[in-house]
């Protein structure tokens, strides 16, 4: 960088600790990327970061089921009840011990889309029983007595209602330390009740407590009993607690089971599609292989062609690397996680590309100022300054690219899509997911390769510069003060001659 004292031109010269620094602070991030941050208390584990592990796998990796749900063709659902609905399937797919699942809403066609992966380590996992399940208008009801209780002929419709599922506002897992036991976790249920809920509510377990023995309140999905409760006390707060014999699964299934209420309109199958593995486990991995491979071989060609500017910029792109996962992952979590599918992948190593060919334009800048005689101060900054033009053009080409493909085959709930929807109104679902993977990996990539690729990598090797040991035009891939002489030396003698 240069500035300006007294009408000269002077450098500004970079201290000699940032190199080190910047470089902790790209190794440090890389290692918690890579391996994240997770904490052990009791029997929950709490992601602080998530890592590499953590990464949701596309359905084109791992298999999995692609369904479209939407409301009957007579029936014009609000978008508050969309999302409702779609609130309800994913508190089916989560008490169904589907996690790493996709849910997108279109509230112009009252549809919902839904994408998980194939449930691999379960060998009776059925899709097409999964997809009922998760599309069926569940009546969830909470009744006096129990199953017990029930007289030959009778069913449970003939049990007295208390409340129904429309009267409870949320349902969650909670534990506490067994009284006089410090190492023992008791698990419940805790119920947060409507409005339209506590007073019925109040009056039944004031009847129920009162009696002796203590009378019982139980939970139905349809006609299944869920759940069988004995009332102690007069609960008249809209809170309750439903205890027993619970582990932690146990507690946390009947709270989806609760939360996942009855649906606010019927969901029909508009498409459904179950997709098979194309790569498997063995395939991803074999994928992670060749890319440490490759990588490999893009640091021996970095460092034999560019020497000192070739380790600063393989530094540079581990950082853009592990950026990248990081946005892959959520990294925090707070902040939402990608899927990554196969498109993902190669917008990943893309990104990559782009940021080896910054690094070389880099390089050969460095390389030509420094064969024309300039010092290898005045080299490394101009050569910076003379790349960038190049590398921004080309950088921001592509991530114009990568936001069209965004907006075209986005999700229809996605920042992109909804920006560029007056322009994309035309694409829709069926186009959706691993196009929009391709844009979202190679955007970021890109966008990082101005962080490492330009900046940081500038830093740093303006920082190496101020070491004597690092002064030599060698180490940059130039040369020598005294060949460049000699080569001037026979040009001169070669013209003479002539």
């Amino acid at each position: 960088m240069l500035r300006h004292r007294n009408g000269v031109k002077h450098l500004k010269r970079v201290a000699k600790p940032v190199f080190f620094i910047v470089l902790a602070v790209i190794l440090a991030f890389t290692g918690i990327v890579f391996f994240g941050v997770h904490t052990q208390y009791g029997d929950f584990t709490t992601t602080v970061i998530r890592g590499v592990s953590d990464i949701r796998w596309g359905i084109d990796i791992r298999g999995g089921v692609d369904v479209t749900f939407t409301s009957p063709a007579d029936y014009d659902a609000t978008d508050e009840e969309v999302d409702a609905a779609k609130s309800i399937v994913e508190t089916r797919l989560v008490a169904n011990n589907i996690t790493d699942y996709e849910v997108y809403v279109d509230y112009g066609n009252d549809k919902i889309i839904v994408r998980f992966p194939w449930q691999a380590e379960d060998d009776s996992f059925d899709p097409e029983a999964a997809v009922k399940e998760l599309g069926a208008t569940a009546l969830l009801t909470f009744r006096e007595g129990s199953e017990k209780s029930l007289s030959d002929g009778q069913t449970y419709e003939d049990l007295p209602l208390i409340i129904s599922g429309s009267d409870v506002e949320k349902a969650s897992a909670v534990y506490q330390l067994k009284s006089g036991n410090s190492k023992e976790y008791e698990y419940m249920v805790s119920l947060k009740l409507k409005d339209s809920g506590k007073e019925k509510f109040a009056e039944a377990t004031k009847k129920l407590s009162s009696t002796s023995p203590k009378g019982y309140i139980s939970t139905y999905m349809d006609d299944k009993c869920i759940s069988t409760a004995t009332v102690n006390e007069e609960i008249s707060g809209g809170e309750a607690t439903i205890s027993g014999k619970f582990t932690a699964d146990d507690a946390k299934e009947l709270a989806d089971q609760i939360n996942g209420g009855a649906l606010p309109f019927k969901l029909e199958t508009s498409s459904f599609s179950t997709i098979s593995p194309t790569l498997g486990t063995g395939a991803r991995d074999a994928m992670a292989i060749a890319g440490v491979i490759a990588f490999g071989l893009i640091m021996i060609f970095m460092i034999s062609l560019y020497r000192l500017p070739g380790v600063v910029a393989v530094i540079g792109l581990i950082g853009q690397v592990a950026g990248t996962f990081c946005a892959i992952t959520g990294f925090f979590p707070f902040s939402n996680s990608f899927t990554l599918t196969i498109p993902g992948i190669a917008g990943i190593i893309l990104a990559v590309g782009m940021g080896v060919d910054a690094n070389v334009i880099t390089g050969e800048r460095i390389k030509e100022e420094i064969n024309s005689g300039k010092t290898i101060d005045t080299a490394i900054a101009t050569g910076y300054k003379r790349a960038f033009s190049a590398v921004f053009d080309g950088n921001i080409t592509m991530i114009i690219v990568a936001i069209i493909l965004m907006g075209a085959f986005g999700t229809p709930d996605s920042l992109a899509s909804t920006i560029l929807k007056p322009v994309f109104f035309m694409f829709g679902a069926s186009t959706e997911g691993t196009i929009y993977s391709f844009g979202y990996t190679l955007m970021v990539g890109v966008i990082l390769n101005f962080l490492f690729g330009i900046f940081a990598t500038r830093l740093m090797t303006m920082s190496l510069s101020r070491f004597k040991i690092f002064r030599n035009p060698a180490l940059y891939g130039g040369k020598s003060a005294k060949k460049r002489a000699a080569e001037k030396a026979a040009a001169t003698e070669g013209g003479a001659s002539k």
